[in-house]
């Protein structure tokens, strides 16, 4: 016996031959976000660039910006 798996006498098991006639579309990894120039610390071209890739909304941008320029 092969335990919990069912055994269909060297055939297919339904689940093999959905997922071989139904196969995934492959992986595309996002492409990769450049960090913003690392010879320039300005905090204001690093919040500029978080809000240009979109991890910042523009309420968070304009709320950070009003601390940096304090």
């Amino acid at each position: 016996m092969t335990g919990s798996v069912p055994y269909y006498g060297g055939r297919f098991t339904p689940a093999q031959a959905y997922a071989a006639a139904h196969p995934s579309p492959p992986h595309v990894p996002p492409p990769a976000a450049q960090p913003p120039s690392q010879a320039s610390h300005d905090p204001m071209e690093a919040l500029e660039h978080l809000l240009d890739t979109g991890v910042l909304t523009q309420e968070e941008f304009d709320e950070l910006r009003k601390r940096v320029e304090r």
